[in-house]
């Protein structure tokens, strides 16, 4: 899995890695494989809609302290 971010923490856990950092865009991949990873989830799992259990992906940067592009975002 990968995610875009415009600013990300020094330290990044052991399954996050960035791939690249172009002109302020920063490619960061997640091992979603990785143990700790999942540990995580399972730490922030809740019903995001109704009957249905998983993570919202701003959830997911908040607690890493990566700020990802909102594509929403008017310039």
């Amino acid at each position: 899995m990968k995610l875009y971010a415009t600013s990300i923490p020094n330290t990044l856990p052991d399954w996050a890695t960035v791939i690249s950092n172009n002109a302020g865009l920063i490619e960061v991949e997640i091992n979603d494989k990785s143990p700790g990873f999942h540990s995580i989830i399972e730490e922030l799992s809740t019903e995001i809609q109704p009957g249905i259990i998983g993570v919202k992906a701003g959830d997911l940067c908040q607690r890493l302290s990566i700020e990802i592009i909102d594509a929403n975002e008017e310039n």
